[in-house]
């Protein structure tokens, strides 16, 4: 037995398709009305309709317009002006969803992390062909420690002559012509641009996690945190996840690698990049790792729930654990 409903009707349904009860509403709706009733079945809930029916057939199986399960019977259909006004809740409920869908910290987030490594990437590549390209005319320089500099400093002149006095090195052999030291230094403009861009783009990141994931970010600091975030598809999924799958996410094709091949299983994902991690020895990182992994697992967890935040005592005890790892296990196991 069966108890079919939709927003505005209801009926208890036999195995064989026959109505035993019927409940339909033919009240005039509102667009507002229509809307709070379409709400009320998208979250699971049953109508006053089926409500009624419910209390008399307390035996009978909830199942909502559309359910595959149901056998064929004669659907109560809505009015005319029912299905119009129906129409007009069903777009603004939609609307509604989309706006509260685009609002959602974790999307929010992940907008901010990827146009990070977007931007990181094409910069780069656009400062590694600066540097080549000033390279060409000032040999002599070296940028090895001030290549993030050399952008905005070439930026900041008039002339590849002046740029050379600002570095102390030899003047050109061969000047550009005008209109390529007018490329030259818009390209330069153009990085030096992208790196402030940058800057700006992981202070944001930094705030909307510390605001998202205050413990998680106290715990790792807010651009991990915000990665692992991202990589989890969310806040509540990362609470979810077990500290061994938090312990290797951003390492899953070394992962699957390991379950194909046989090959050594990851020891640690995106946490690597932490310094309790990458700065230890390499025999004592995937002990660290599980650890961390744990830790985070815990954080990610108050933050979903709301929990009070890991305070800096909080974050001190764990470093300490760090440190009593790193002593214990001062020189590479025999093999």
């Amino acid at each position: 037995m069966w108890l079919w409903y939709s927003w505005q009707s209801a009926a208890v349904v036999n195995d064989e398709g026959d109505v035993l009860d019927l409940e339909i509403n033919e009240a005039r709706f509102s667009v507002h009305g229509a809307k709070e009733r379409l709400q009320m079945i998208s979250e699971g809930h049953l109508p006053p309709e089926a409500v009624v029916l419910k209390e008399r057939f307390p035996e009978a199986k909830p199942a909502a317009h559309g359910s595959a399960e149901l056998p064929e019977f004669e659907i109560p259909q809505p009015t005319a002006s029912q299905l119009q006004v129906a129409d007009e809740a069903a777009i603004l409920l939609a609307k509604e969803g989309v706006a509260v869908s685009a609002a959602d910290p974790d999307r929010r987030l992940e907008h901010l992390l990827r146009a990070s490594e977007e931007l990181r990437t094409l910069h780069l590549t656009m400062e590694a062909r600066l540097i080549e390209w000033v390279g060409l005319f000032l040999p002599s320089a070296r940028f090895e420690r001030n290549r993030t500099q050399v952008a905005g400093k070439l930026s900041s002149v008039d002339s590849l002559s002046a740029f050379a006095s600002m570095l102390d090195v030899e003047d050109a052999y061969e000047q550009p012509s005008d209109s390529e030291w007018k490329s030259l230094h818009d390209w330069a403009t153009m990085v030096s641009n992208q790196g402030r861009q940058l800057d700006r783009l992981e202070h944001a990141i930094r705030v909307a996690a510390q605001a998202h994931l205050p413990s998680t970010s106290a715990l790792v600091g807010p651009l991990l945190a915000a990665r692992l975030c991202v990589e989890a598809h969310g806040r509540s999924r990362l609470a979810r996840l077990p500290s061994g799958t938090v312990q290797v996410l951003g390492a899953e094709k070394a992962f699957f690698s390991h379950l194909r091949s046989g090959t050594s299983p990851p020891k640690h994902g995106h946490i690597f990049m932490h310094p309790w991690i990458s700065r230890s020895p390499r025999w004592v990182r995937g002990k660290i790792a599980r650890m961390l992994a744990s830790k985070i697992s815990i954080a990610a967890r108050i933050d979903a729930f709301e929990g009070t935040p890991m305070s800096q005592n909080d974050v001190d005890e764990v470093e300490a654990k760090v440190e009593a790892i790193r002593k214990e296990f001062l020189k590479p196991p025999r093999r």
